[in-house]
């Protein structure tokens, strides 16, 4: 199967110090790919390169086997991903406004922005909060209204850099389980940072574990957790979450 995304030889270093080393990595139509490691592993430097956010020192990058050029990406080849980072940014306004911003950029018919915006509240269970000032949102209602600002772009891939972390865990739980529900009936390709065991054993296809910059381990998402090598483990080994009690 041909990769939506290839990465080719990519390095990124800063200070004489290598950040990331990603010999080849790949990213298929549809799949959700999870991205774990302790802090510093490189991971979020990762998703900025994968979503042409940060250009690499060297390498490549192919979208649809086409080489991207990271440092001077199109607005047309932007407009196919979206960004979802762990903190919510909310503007001043409503609900309603927060979600229709980015059709408003792009100058959309206000018929069809009120009908799309009405559409991913719905999806999002937030429709009650549609006339709410954003900041009067809790931390949960927040991300649902980032998530669905982001979705409503219908992007080819969706990028998300621990967006769930901040959330106390039953509110975690509740909108990781609506967005896996959304997440499979659009098919949107899906890069998902993630400290959390439980959340990419729940959301993801495959599993990427970094450490120091470089993959570890890549497969299947159950195949690593329950097999995971020598290095993985003792980072998973290292996880203070307790699958048994606190899984989603």
């Amino acid at each position: 199967m041909k990769p939506l995304i290839h990465l080719d030889h990519i390095q990124y270093t800063s200070k004489e110090r290598t950040i990331l080393s990603v010999p080849e990595l790949s990213i298929f139509q549809g799949e959700i790919l999870g991205i774990m490691g302790p802090n510093g592993a490189g991971k979020s430097t990762l998703v900025k390169i994968l979503s042409c956010l940060q250009a690499p020192t060297s390498g490549k990058i192919f979208y649809n086997g086409i080489e991207v050029p990271a440092g001077n990406v199109s607005l047309e080849q932007r407009r196919k991903w979206a960004v979802v980072l762990q903190q919510t940014l909310i503007f001043d306004t409503t609900v309603f406004q927060n979600v229709a911003a980015g059709l408003k950029i792009r100058k959309v018919q206000k018929a069809i922005i009120k009908e799309k915006v009405e559409y991913w509240l719905e999806k999002f269970g937030i429709s009650h909060l549609a006339k709410k000032n954003a900041h009067q949102l809790s931390g949960g209602e927040a991300q649902r209204v980032n998530l669905a600002r982001a979705l409503i772009l219908e992007p080819e891939v969706l990028y998300l850099d621990e967006p769930f972390s901040a959330l106390d865990y039953p509110t975690k739980v509740r909108l990781i389980k609506d967005f896996s529900s959304i997440l499979k009936e659009t098919s949107t390709t899906t890069v998902f940072v993630s400290h959390d065991i439980s959340e990419v054993k729940f959301l993801t296809d495959r599993l990427a574990i970094l450490k120091l910059g470089e993959i570890i381990q890549l497969g299947f998402t159950a195949e690593v957790l329950q097999s995971p090598n020598h290095e993985a483990a003792s980072f998973l080994n290292e996880m203070t979450l307790n699958l048994e009690n606190d899984s989603i």
